[in-house]
C-alpha cells in the first residue's frame, strides 16, 4: 500500500533531575553536597533509509517518545543520559511542523539525519549550589522537558523527469517501455492510481528516474481527482514530459488538455509550472493522416514547446525523444526547489528558569499563577529553607511577585502554583 503523507506525535526525551546527596563517610564527618548532575534526555531523530519506499507505518503508529535521562545520585554521579529515538523514513521525506507550517528538514539522501525533537538538558545535582556561606544546599536542580511537537511526514518521490497527462493518455505503456517498471495497463481510466517509477537506461548515457504522476486533471490542486495526492511528487522532477493522446480517441481535444493540465500547474505552484517541458504526441500509429498529426505538432511548437510524435505501443519515436530528454536534463543540472526548507531554532537554555511567559488571575479569594513552573518546583525542597529562599528568589526574578502586588494582593493571601499553595508576605 503506497501511503506518502502522515502525521505523528514526537516527545523528546526529559532531562534527568540533578541530585540532592550528600557525603557521608566513616572519617568524613563533614563531607559537602555531592549530589550529581541529571543525564541528558534522549533526541527524536528522522534517518533517510533508502530500503523504504513508502510512510504506511506511521499509519499505525503515532506516538514517539524518546528516553529520557537519569537522575543525579550521590558520590557527584552523573544520572545515564536517555538515548536517542531513531525513526526511520523513506529518501525523499519531508517534515513539517503541524503547527507553524514550517518545513523543518528534507531527507534526500540515504543516511541523512534531522533531529525533530530535541531532549531536555539535565539539571544540576546540589553540589553546584554549594558557596562559601552556604555550605550545605538542600535543593537540585530539576531536568528541562524534551521538545513535544506534531509532525506532518510528506513523501516526496525523487525523480529526474515527470510524466503527465490526463487519464489513459498512454503514460504507463510508455514507463513499461523505456524502463524495467510493471505498471498496470487497461483501457480506463485511473488504471494508475499510485505513483510509477522507473529507471530509463537508455544506451550508453547516464540512467535517469522517470516517475509516472496519475490523476493530474482539471480541479486537481482543490482535490478534484487523485491530482491533489500527487502533485507533490512532481516537485523534484528537472523536466517534465507532457503526453498527449493525439489520436483523440476519446475525443478529447489535445490542445485543451495541454492548456488544462498546465493551468493546475500554475494554480498549485507558480515555479513547478515554469519546470521545462517537452511535449509528447502518443498514439500516432492510430493516426492515419500524416499531414494531421503534422498540423497537431506544428499548433504545439507555435507555443514555444519542443514536441515529439511517438507511439509507446510501436515504439515510434521513443529513441528521438529519450535522447533529448538526456541532453536537457545535462543542460538543465540541478534546479531550485519550490519549497524551503527553515532550519529550525536550537533548543536555548535560559538561567533561572526563564523559559515560559505566565498569567495570572483570581480563582476567589485564591491567586492562581500559570505558566511552565514544573522545573523551578522540582528543584525546591519545601523542608528546607535555604532552598524555599531560593523559590522565593526565582519568582520575584520572574516578575511574579510584581505581578502579584500590581493585582493588589495583601500578605497572609493565597497563592496558588501548580499543585502547590501558599501564603504571601511580602
Amino acid at each position: 500500500m503506497f501511503v506518502d503523507q502522515a502525521q505523528i506525535y514526537v516527545t523528546a526525551g526529559n532531562g534527568g533531575h540533578g541530585g540532592m546527596s550528600f557525603r557521608r563517610e566513616k572519617y568524613v564527618p563533614n563531607g559537602g553536597p555531592d549530589g550529581g548532575n541529571g543525564g541528558r534526555g534522549g533526541d527524536v531523530v528522522l534517518v533517510a533509509d533508502a530500503g523504504l519506499r513508502t510512510l504506511l507505518a506511521f499509519k499505525y503508529r503515532k506516538k514517539y517518545k524518546a528516553e529520557s535521562g537519569e537522575n543525579g545520585t550521590g558520590g557527584r554521579s552523573t544520572g545515564k543520559s536517555g538515548s536517542d529515538l531513531i525513526i526511520k523514513v523513506p529518501v525523499g521525506t519531508i517534515a513539517k511542523d503541524r503547527t507553524t507550517g514550517r518545513i523543518i528538514c528534507d531527507l534526500t539522501q540515504d543516511g541523512d539525519r534531522c533531529v525533530v525533537a530535541q531532549g531536555g538538558r539535565g539539571g544540576l545535582g546540589n553540589m553546584n549550589f554549594s558557596t562559601s556561606t552556604r555550605q550545605a544546599p538542600r535543593f537540585a536542580q530539576g531536568g528541562v522537558r524534551g521538545q513535544e511537537r506534531t509532525l506532518v511526514l510528506e513523501l516526496k518521490l525523487l525523480a529526474d523527469v515527470g510524466l503527465l497527462g490526463f487519464p489513459n493518455v498512454g503514460k504507463s505503456t510508455f514507463l513499461s517501455v523505456v524502463t524495467a517498471a510493471k505498471p498496470k495497463i487497461a483501457n480506463y481510466h485511473f488504471t494508475t492510481i499510485v505513483p510509477n517509477l522507473g529507471v530509463v537506461a537508455w544506451r550508453d548515457y547516464d540512467p535517469f528516474v522517470i516517475a509516472d504522476i496519475p490523476g493530474i486533471i482539471e480541479g486537481a490542486h482543490e482535490g478534484t481527482g487523485l491530482g491533489i495526492q500527487f502533485l507533490r511528487h512532481v516537485e523534484r522532477t528537472k523536466l517534465l514530459i507532457h503526453m498527449l493522446d493525439a489520436s483523440g480517441s476519446e475525443g478529447r481535444d489535445p490542445l485543451a488538455d495541454f492548456k488544462a493540465i498546465n493551468a493546475e500547474l500554475e494554480k498549485y505552484n507558480e515555479r513547478l509550472a515554469q519546470r521545462t517541458q517537452v511535449v509528447a504526441l502518443n498514439k500516432a500509429d492510430l493516426i492515419g493522416d500524416d499531414e494531421e498529426i503534422a498540423l497537431l505538432k506544428e499548433e504545439f511548437e507555435a507555443l514555444g514547446c519542443e514536441t515529439f510524435v511517438i507511439s509507446a505501443a510501436t515504439r515510434q519515436g521513443i529513441d528521438a525523444l529519450l535522447s533529448r530528454v538526456i541532453q536537457l536534463l545535462d543542460e538543465i543540472g540541478e534546479v531550485e526547489p519550490i519549497f524551503e526548507v527553515e532550519a529550525d531554532e536550537p533548543l536555548v537554555y535560559k538561567a533561572d528558569f526563564e523559559e515560559e511567559d505566565f498569567t495570572v488571575h483570581k480563582d476567589g479569594a485564591v491567586y492562581v499563577v500559570e505558566g511552565d513552573f514544573e522545573r523551578l518546583i522540582n528543584s525546591v525542597n519545601f523542608d528546607d529553607y535555604d532552598s524555599i529562599g531560593y523559590f522565593q528568589r526565582i519568582l520575584k526574578d520572574r516578575g511574579v511577585f510584581a505581578k502579584l502586588e500590581a493585582m493588589g494582593i495583601q500578605d497572609e493571601d493565597v497563592v496558588r502554583l501548580q499543585d502547590i499553595e501558599f501564603e504571601y508576605f511580602k
